[in-house]
């Protein structure tokens, strides 16, 4: 036999769902769960305030970054991967595949479409916002591999993800190297 407490619970669940099954339609139960459905995805495309991202990162202390690639960053040999711009490129230097840091080898084209990052410049201690771009239209160049994660979001976050291949709308999506183009100053 069953405790008090359960009989009078199942009763209570069994009289909700007999009023629910009652006035609420099939149908109508469905086209409501399937618009709560569809708001509760769409709820990771709103606009997020970075402000609270912002206040978790700890300070600079006194010569210190409070990243592991921004206390071993350079700014002098763009062909290496510890250079300041690349903190969150992926794949193939455009420096060491005949283009520069920010731009594309001659027989490419840049993507029109780009992830971003913020770096921190290790000569004057500010960060900038770095935008990274695929040069396409020739087999990958195959020098200088990086793979920066500094920022990488998973892929339902593109714009912040560094694994996509960022050749949409190019003349060709056939992936060469990466080059980080310097956006300005985050204030």
């Amino acid at each position: 036999m069953k405790p008090i407490f359960a009989r009078r619970f199942d009763r209570t669940v069994e009289r909700l769902s007999r009023t629910a099954a009652q006035l609420v339609s099939r149908r109508s139960f469905l086209s409501r769960s399937g618009a709560w459905m569809v708001a509760a995805s769409a709820l990771p495309l709103l606009p997020v305030s970075r402000q609270a991202q912002a206040a978790d990162r700890p300070a600079k202390a006194a010569g210190k970054f409070a990243s592991d690639f921004a206390k071993h960053a350079q700014t002098t040999d763009p062909t290496q991967c510890n250079y300041w711009r690349y903190c969150s490129s992926d794949g193939y230097l455009c420096a060491c595949c005949g283009g520069g840091p920010s731009t594309c080898p001659p027989g490419t084209s840049p993507s029109p479409t780009s992830w971003v990052g913020s770096c921190i410049n290790p000569e004057d201690g500010k960060t900038y916002l770095i935008a990274y771009r695929d040069c396409c239209g020739q087999d990958s160049c195959g020098r200088c591999a990086c793979l920066g994660q500094e920022g990488d979001m998973p892929s339902y976050r593109p714009q912040v993800n560094n694994d996509i291949v960022w050749c949409f709308g190019a003349s060709s999506m056939v992936y060469h190297c990466s080059s980080a183009g310097l956006v300005g100053l985050v204030e």
